[in-house]
């Protein structure tokens, strides 16, 4: 997983955020991620499948008889 360095985070900041994690009861390292994720992963995001599912249903939705190919693959040469 990638590692994150923060250079000259001043310390009044770093001070807000350890209060922040002990108010939320897990640890600064902890408290950080999360705020990163909610920054660039926000909760109420639109998701495409989703949205698509939706608007399906809208319309009655489809009903798809899909049979997969079990056939097994074949090795490859590289020859």
């Amino acid at each position: 997983m990638p590692a994150v360095t923060i250079r000259n985070l001043p310390e009044a900041t770093h001070r807000a955020l350890k209060l922040r994690a002990a108010q939320h009861g897990r640890s600064t390292e902890a408290e950080i991620r999360d705020i990163i994720e909610s920054a660039v992963r926000p909760h109420d995001r639109i998701k495409l499948g989703t949205e698509l599912a939706a608007i399906g249903r809208e319309f009655g939705g489809v009903e798809l008889e899909i049979e997969r190919d079990k056939t097994p693959a074949g090795t490859v040469s590289f020859e």
